[in-house]
């Protein structure tokens, strides 16, 4: 039988009415009492790290989930983390970057409603993530959610209140589980896993919109290390009548912070090369775009890159390295 570790973080799966709306408030072994059959499907240990909102939930966090599994990585033959849904998917992609080559599986779940309520997603959600994180082929970090296993950089929270509320952007789902039946790509781990214990937060996402400033990049210009820009469509910068987006980027290139391009159409990626508001962008200042990436595994891998690197041309050599199935 197979010894799971669970880690607890709070979000909508342990919360509870506090009269001011739902807060977290269940500790692991309260959660573990709703779901008394999983001690038929492998041992478990529980440790609880956070009991937060998701929308409380930062990088550093993450950081510290990912330090702590590392230290007891060898203990255990699996993770189980319930995390908030809000903003899971970016929790997922942290994981991954900072947990590469996981020969282990590293899931995570959660509920749109909490655990206590007769009607909640949460005891399926929850068992079924420890039906995969004790199979003989799981591994790496992996979403398990609505019958869905989602790859943790192709995680989308797509909905807000159904119970299918992640999609895979782009790319297959690595499977399903409907009831005791497990569906599901087995991969294969080469090589040792490898652990990162920094990232660097000073990143701040720009969405544009039509006739938006580019004054806002004065702002970033002092205070972040990269900006993500959410662009029109297949990607490209405006230009209304004078050049004033690509003199704030000139400067942003000066004063050394990274940048990069996606889209803010969820699915298809960016093709800067396509359009001319994009290609003379491309060309001229070489920035990296994120092509079929997701905004989530967009920001984590730039938080994790930007310590990994030194010069704007190592970190496009590492934005643009494939890790796991982040970028096809």
């Amino acid at each position: 039988m197979k010894h799971i570790l669970m880690i607890t973080t709070g979000g909508t799966i342990a919360s509870a009415e506090s009269g001011e709306g739902l807060v977290p408030s269940l500790a692991s072994e309260q959660l573990l009492s709703h779901v008394p059959e999983v001690k038929d499907i492998c041992k478990i240990s529980t440790v609880q790290l956070y009991n937060l909102d998701s929308t409380n939930m930062r990088p550093e966090y993450w950081l510290e989930v990912a330090r702590y599994i590392r230290k007891v990585y060898d203990n255990y033959d699996g993770f189980v983390i319930t995390h908030g849904t809000d903003t899971m998917a970016y929790a997922a992609a942290m994981l991954h970057y900072l947990v590469q080559n996981s020969r282990k599986p590293i899931v995570l779940t959660g509920a749109q409603i909490p655990i206590e309520k007769r009607d909640t997603d949460a005891r399926e959600n929850l068992t079924d993530a420890f039906k995969y994180a004790s199979d003989d082929g799981a591994c790496g970090v992996r979403i398990v959610f609505g019958d869905k296993i989602i790859a943790a950089t192709r995680a989308q929270k797509t909905r807000t209140k159904s119970f299918n509320a992640f999609s895979s952007i782009d790319y297959p789902e690595i499977g399903f589980i409907l009831g005791d039946v497990k569906y599901y790509i087995r991969e294969k781990v080469e090589g040792d896993s490898v652990f990162f214990d920094e990232i660097d937060t000073s990143v701040i996402v720009v969405k544009l919109i039509p006739g938006m400033s580019a004054k806002i990049f004065d702002f970033i210009a002092d205070r972040y290390h990269a900006v993500i820009i959410e662009s029109f469509g297949v990607g490209g910068l405006p230009y209304y009548d004078n050049d004033e987006f690509v003199e704030k980027i000139e400067k942003l290139i000066e004063k050394g912070v990274r940048i990069v391009i996606t889209t803010q159409v969820p699915h298809e990626g960016s093709d800067m090369g396509v359009y001319q508001v994009g290609l003379r962008i491309k060309q001229k200042y070489e920035i990296p775009e994120a092509y079929d990436m997701t905004t989530e595994a967009v920001v984590a891998k730039v938080m994790w890159a930007l310590p990994q690197s030194k010069t704007a041309a190592e970190f496009s050599r590492l934005f643009y390295t494939p890790i796991g199935n982040d970028m096809i």
